[in-house]
């Protein structure tokens, strides 16, 4: 009777120890996917096609534990809000499948040490840029600002800029105006497509009292995107000559960030949740097309 029972259990407490793929959602693998590209792209272009494998294995594993890290950790933080939200209530901790809820910071940690070791075997900046990606997406976006100012994403975007650097200093051993306009152009698009989902769900963020600019102030955020895509546009075209990147790269970056501007813009002019809701699967695309622009343009 006793074994019986606990054939009966077993599944249960599997569930709530959560599997394999609730840990996976958990890191958010299709931001850790977008980042660590980022990181390769600045990697390859930094050593214009040139990859020594240790370096570039380092930009991916250790650009990915610390992404994926840091995510499952702010997951552990934000598992109050995501319960809240319609958006995020079928998330593998608010929905109850994966407990005790502490698991998920422990793996957070766990992968963000993880990265650091890795980053380590780069030498002191690399640790530095590791760290401070990190500590700004998980203790300054997350804990410190997220609930508390309407301006939590510009902060918290400068996390999504050190995966350029990293590459960067990954293939050269040193950062300098390429990589920072690199992650600048990073920063500056994560305010597109992190807004324009808010401005989708905005009731979502007002019910658990999250400042987003876009449910604070829709037309002020609307126009904000739209400085943010222009000075995006204008980036990604000083790089050709700071990186030393040809006439596909210029044509690419010109055709992507004009689209990018254009649908701010009209958002600016007319701001809905339909049009933020266009515009956000518009945005997904751009750093991926524009880096991988530069990749091809740097082994060509």
């Amino acid at each position: 009777m006793n074994q019986t029972r606990l054939a009966q259990s077993a599944p249960a407490i599997r569930a709530r120890q959560g599997s394999l793929r609730d840990y996976v959602v958990l890191c958010k693998p299709a931001s850790v996917a977008l980042l660590v590209f980022v990181g390769v792209a600045s990697f390859l272009v930094g050593g214009r096609g040139q990859a020594d494998l240790w370096p570039l294995a380092v930009v991916i594993l250790a650009g990915g534990a610390g992404s994926a890290g840091a995510n499952a950790a702010s997951c552990w933080f934000d598992r109050d809000l995501d319960a809240a939200m319609t958006r995020t209530r079928g998330r593998p901790l608010p929905a109850g499948r994966i407990h005790p809820p502490e698991r998920a910071l422990q793996l957070g940690l766990a992968l963000m040490a993880l990265a650091l070791a890795l980053s380590a075997t780069l030498g002191p900046a690399a640790v530095a840029l590791m760290l401070l990606g990190e500590l700004d997406y998980l203790l300054v976006y997350s804990v410190l600002l997220k609930r508390r100012s309407r301006w939590n994403i510009f902060w918290g975007s400068l996390s999504g800029g050190v995966p350029a650097m990293f590459g960067w200093l990954a293939a050269t051993g040193s950062v300098g105006w390429a990589p920072l306009l690199m992650a600048a152009l990073v920063v500056l698009w994560i305010p597109s497509h992190i807004w324009t989902l808010a401005m989708y769900y905005a009731d979502d963020y007002r019910r658990v009292a999250v400042p987003m600019l876009p449910a604070v102030d829709l037309t002020k955020a609307a126009r904000c995107l739209a400085c943010t895509a222009l000075l995006a546009l204008l980036i990604s075209l000083a790089l050709a000559p700071v990186a030393g990147l040809g006439r596909s790269y210029v044509v690419v970056a010109a055709a992507a960030g004009l689209m990018l501007a254009g649908g701010n813009l009209a958002l600016a002019l007319r701001p809905s949740r339909r049009a933020a809701r266009l515009l956000f699967k518009l945005s997904g695309p751009y750093l991926v097309v524009v880096f991988t622009a530069m990749a091809v343009d740097a082994m060509g």
